[in-house]
């Protein structure tokens, strides 16, 4: 979902960070403040329901986030489609920004006018020749109406009956006539699309973004953070993401539904970790239940080997097989088919936060 955010800004990357929020505060202030929300997952209701709450609500935002974000592509790709048409050379991209209907002799049962795309080598050869390429060309008709740093497109109007000549002779002459009949509908059609899909791209991410809320809790930097889970001094959100999923003036339908959904998916992210931590407790350690759980942040990645030292020194006693495993990889834990690097005596899951890197 941090992913898809990011594409959907498209020229405002760069603040995708500011978007990527969990119930209004930034990600490291979410967990580092993490309370369980009686609410949505009641504590008193079975293990296996709590987590299969978790699991339909995930797969539904995974199955809403897939259908949104392939309308999107196919959006995305339907107006890159036409936007090559419209910036590539004469031989290839869309016309119907460039001709208009005075160019063209339309609706006469005997001439036709014609668009040969010359190169700019031979801009003076076309002018003393296309008369003589064939009969029956109308004199002084040709008109420069485009050019490119290629070449030009001229217009040359002539009898119907002698087009297929014209054509041979032109190429010839290394003159290409460009397949192109004036159509008012399909251009009207052509520019209709075109303005249709840029404003359906714009509704759905015009370039204006959120940034954090101000009073966003911040932390002095120290070697290692620690906080005890259920901390109460959790900052107030405020709004609901539901509530805020109405607001955001100034940004498309997708982006509002990425942010409120990246925020829901976080949050329940969170709380399958706190349940396995809990699940994982009780199975090492039985009951009653008797553990604290605590985040541990290094203040840089290589105070963690130090970091691990120090924790498999202090909690070695809760499992000597496996912290002399740590240090000795030929052991093998009994029963366990996790690699030894996987396995601590003491309980850990890893939270990674780095979801844009």
């Amino acid at each position: 979902m941090a992913q898809s955010v990011v594409e959907v800004m498209e020229d405002s990357k760069g603040k995708a960070h500011e978007t990527l929020l969990a119930n209004g505060v930034d990600l490291t202030s979410f967990v580092t403040h993490f309370e369980w929300d009686m609410a949505k997952y009641p504590a008193k209701q079975p293990l296996v329901s709590v987590v299969d709450t978790l699991a339909k609500q995930l797969a539904q935002i995974e199955t809403d986030l897939k259908s949104r974000t392939a309308a999107y592509s196919v959006l995305k790709a339907n107006l890159e489609n036409l936007e090559k048409r419209s910036t590539g050379n004469l031989f290839t991209r869309t016309l119907s920004d460039i001709v208009s209907k005075e160019d063209f002799v339309l609706d006469s049962e005997y001439l036709i006018t014609l668009l040969v795309i010359v190169p700019k080598s031979s801009f003076a050869q076309w002018q003393k020749t296309y008369e003589s390429l064939s009969d029956m060309v109308v004199p002084r008709s040709t008109k420069l109406i485009a050019e490119d740093n290629e070449g030009g497109l001229f217009t040359v109007t002539l009898f119907r009956k002698v087009i297929e000549d014209f054509k041979v002779k032109a190429k010839e002459n290394k003159f290409i006539v460009r397949e192109f009949y004036y159509d008012e509908k399909e251009i009207k059609r052509e520019r209709e699309e075109m303005t249709r899909l840029l404003s359906d791209k714009k509704q759905q991410y015009p370039t204006s973004c959120v940034a954090l809320k101000k009073g966003s809790a911040t932390y002095r930097d120290h070697k290692v953070k620690v906080a005890p889970l259920g901390n109460p001094a959790r900052p107030a959100a405020g709004q609901t993401d539901r509530d805020r999923e109405s607001e955001g003036e100034g940004e498309g339908p997708l982006l509002r539904w990425l942010k409120v959904n990246f925020s829901e998916a976080f949050i329940a992210w969170i709380h399958i970790k706190a349940l396995r931590v809990f699940v994982e407790s009780v199975l090492r350690y039985g009951l009653p239940v008797n553990f604290q759980a605590v985040l541990l942040q290094p203040h840089k990645k290589s105070a963690t080997k130090r970091l691990r030292e120090v924790l498999n020194s202090v909690f070695r006693h809760l499992d000597e097989v496996a912290a002399a495993s740590i240090l000795d990889a030929s052991v093998e834990i009994p029963g366990l088919q996790l690699s030894n690097q996987d396995y601590f005596p003491y309980v850990y899951f890893h939270i990674d936060l780095s979801l844009l890197d």
